[in-house]
């Protein structure tokens, strides 16, 4: 069983203490150190070693704002709203529901939620700690009162739509299946490229987001333990246990 195909085989329902247990050991421990890390690099960009660096990036935001034009303007504010909290858990909801009727498997429907959830989490706790001014040129969109590091909107499009496209490649259609995957992966860019043209979001915000969503989504993608979800695990032996006793009563 590969990584990308881990999901396969695994049918047997995990316990409760199984799924708390792997997910504060697989998804929790390491969001958590990379939280750190994501800290450290705020810190470096606003007040550390890299403030000029922070301070170059306004000549990128500058040059984009100096380009826009009314097609761009509407193109942008689609693929925003993309990455806005509302679309990416209406999105998240529906996929779940959907994945959790037609496989009957909650453990494997709710990846992307633990995705968006785990990149959420990290980029909260940093905007609070890390006050980053969004750049110095006019905004298209409402400015939500956060720090500008790092994007949530990208975050959040990256840990849904990358976990979206890891779900899409179960699709036996090879042609649907190029097309929804690469759909998928073009997403997290385009809410990003939307967020810098529209006068949002710094470059290493966007790119510090892509890299924290795509944390999420790996980590998601792998919260629970292979052998939770195999034919050894304890789960797997209480089913086994069950149809046993009910085709003794039979």
């Amino acid at each position: 069983m590969t990584f990308l195909t881990r999901w396969d085989d695994a049918s047997s329902r995990p316990t409760v203490s199984e799924a708390g247990r792997d997910l504060a050991v697989r998804v929790v421990a390491p969001m958590t150190a990379w939280w750190l890390v994501v800290m450290a690099i705020g810190w470096a960009i606003t007040d550390g070693p890299l403030k000029q660096l922070g301070h170059r990036e306004e000549r990128f935001n500058k040059w984009l704002a100096s380009g826009r034009t009314s097609v761009l303007d509407t193109i942008t504010l689609v693929f925003s709203w993309t990455g806005a909290t509302v679309s990416i858990i209406g999105v998240c909801l529906v996929v779940v529901a959907v994945v959790w009727w037609r496989t009957r498997r909650w453990w494997f429907a709710v990846v992307p939620l633990i995705a968006i959830s785990a990149q959420a989490l990290v980029f909260f706790f940093t905007t609070l700690l890390i006050d980053r001014e969004r750049p110095h040129v006019e905004k298209l969109d409402d400015s939500p009162p956060t720090s500008s590091f790092p994007s949530g909107h990208t975050g959040a499009a990256t840990g849904l739509y990358f976990t979206l496209a890891l779900m899409a490649l179960r699709i036996k259609h090879p042609g649907l299946r190029g097309l929804v995957v690469t759909v998928c992966l073009l997403v997290p860019l385009l809410v990003a490229s939307a967020r810098l043209y529209r006068g949002m979001h710094h470059l290493s915000d966007v790119i510090v987001a892509i890299v924290n969503g795509l944390i999420a989504g790996l980590l998601a993608w792998g919260w629970l333990r292979a052998e939770n979800a195999g034919p050894g695990s304890p789960a797997r032996a209480a089913e086994a246990g069950e149809q046993r006793q009910s085709q003794t009563r039979a």
